[in-house]
């Protein structure tokens, strides 16, 4: 598959974390600094784009293949969107827990008997993570997880990602810690074309997400795992991800003035949970002052 030993540029870089008002502003360096592009982007890979004109603005190993645990959660939602129905109604089953449970997965915190329409779980795969939610999707729009997965892989051709594949629903490591792989090229594809649908921008931009009892399921409130949004101004999106091979991963979009860019970053580290959104920060604010 091309996938090689985790690259060790993080581990390398430092391991700072900036508080939340450094996220939000950090100061302009001077233009003699910048020259040769943004410093102290702590990942492995990544890339980071100017979404209007196209521009590559910065890259590192973009045409790797990696793991990105749980980025794969944007295909699995462009496969859902794509079929509509978004009212059907699921059942959450006692599989879907245990799915989630076994795998020492992110959940959405389902209840076994609930009953929930396809748009309110991927509210509950994409801003917590959901696992279970994420294996209810796929079982359902398959039909079974393994004809979804091949709609996956189907879709991902289409849009030209020649150098990813995907082995699961989730980006959980299964069968493999590598067998779900990607390049950052490729996943600022999937990340543009997932943002081109109004109800998928409506899910990845809110914060967190409340959802009211009734008499067919409890009552649910979901926090966005993408700390970009409370802590960049302009934050919109999109998603991250974690396993032990992948290390902590982002895909994330932001608008200012008129400008949007999109940025992916991988390997930001496997043991510092908020290096990825510092790093997301200081390539946007880079990207922010360079782009045209």
């Amino acid at each position: 598959m091309g996938i090689g030993l985790r690259l060790a540029a993080a581990a390398a870089a430092t391991a700072c974390v900036l508080p939340a008002a450094e996220l939000a502003a950090i100061p302009a360096a001077h233009a003699s600094a910048r020259a040769a592009g943004p410093t102290r982007i702590v990942a492995a890979a990544g890339e980071l784009v100017n979404v209007a004109t196209g521009s590559r603005m910065w890259s590192r190993e973009k045409n790797t293949e990696l793991p990105m645990a749980s980025i794969t959660k944007v295909m699995t939602a462009m496969v859902v969107l794509s079929q509509g129905g978004l009212n059907r109604k699921i059942t959450v089953n006692a599989a879907a827990i245990r799915y989630a449970r076994d795998n020492s997965a992110d959940t959405a915190g389902l209840r076994t008997g609930d009953v929930l329409t396809a748009g309110q779980l991927l509210d509950g795969m994409l801003l917590p993570s959901g696992a279970d939610a994420a294996y209810l999707l796929a079982r359902s729009y398959g039909p079974g997880w393994r004809a979804f997965v091949r709609k996956m892989n189907a879709t991902a051709h289409r849009l030209g990602m020649t150098q990813t594949h995907f082995a699961n629903f989730d980006g959980l490591p299964w069968p493999t810690a590598y067998s779900n792989y990607s390049t950052p090229r490729d996943l600022i594809i999937m990340g543009e074309a997932a943002m081109q649908d109004g109800a998928f921008r409506a899910i990845v931009g809110q914060r967190s997400h409340r959802i009211a009892a009734t008499s067919q399921h409890h009552r649910y409130y979901w926090k966005n795992t993408n700390l970009l949004l409370s802590r960049y101004r302009g934050a919109i999106g999109i998603k991250t991800g974690f396993t032990g091979a992948a290390g902590y991963c982002l895909l994330f979009e932001a608008r200012r003035h008129g400008k949007t860019l999109m940025g992916v970053l991988l390997d930001s580290t496997n043991t510092n949970t908020t290096m990825r959104f510092t790093a997301a920060a200081r390539l946007l604010n880079w990207g922010f002052a360079h782009a045209k």
